[in-house]
């Protein structure tokens, strides 16, 4: 099974499913299928991001975002993700992308991304993400109110705040040119 079909399949569910609050919680469940799988037969790292934008996409069509950013023509661009591998997901296990919203600020959205099987989370991710109106950075304010969606953020959890601290220690950082090796 190809992602273009789970694609197709949470796209629909995200037209007839139920709807959620959107700071809910989006459960959508998957099978590891041979194409998942890396030469440690397990599922390959990059999976689990592509997997993870399929978890996003169920939250922001189920939550009502969806159908705004659609009429409006605006997008979701992921600005930066960091991931914990805890157990590995073998040849055909069942597993649920779960994907909540943890807050935003004035630029960016927060949310958790777990891979869960019997309770447990396999691996657990958290990305930051951007809408964008044309060339321009949506304040998540302007999005929350386009869905009536009025409230404050929740609190940013310390290890948002700890990532964002270690992504501004690496931006700062200097970029110094890398030099290729010379063969002699």
């Amino acid at each position: 099974m190809n992602l273009i079909f789970r694609l197709v399949r949470v796209l629909i569910w995200g037209l007839i499913g139920p709807r959620l609050d959107p700071l809910g919680r989006s459960i959508v469940s998957f099978r590891v299928w041979p194409n998942d799988l890396d030469i440690n037969i397990h599922m390959n790292n990059g999976r689990y991001l592509s997997i993870m934008d399929l978890g996003r996409i169920d939250l922001i069509m189920r939550s009502g975002f969806g159908r705004t950013m659609l009429k409006r023509r605006w997008s979701a661009v992921l600005g930066s993700v960091t991931i914990r591998y805890r157990r590995a997901l073998t040849p055909f296990q069942r597993y649920d992308m779960v994907t909540r919203i943890l807050g935003w600020d004035e630029k960016w959205v927060f949310m958790e991304q777990q891979f869960v099987v019997d309770g447990q989370a396999c691996a657990i991710g958290y990305t930051k993400a951007i809408i964008i109106d044309g060339d321009r950075a949506l304040p998540m304010t302007e999005m929350l109110a386009a869905i009536g969606y009025a409230f404050p953020s929740p609190p940013l959890p310390d290890g948002i705040r700890s990532w964002l601290d270690a992504e501004r220690d690496l931006s700062a950082a200097p970029h110094a040119a890398v030099e290729r090796p010379t063969i002699h």
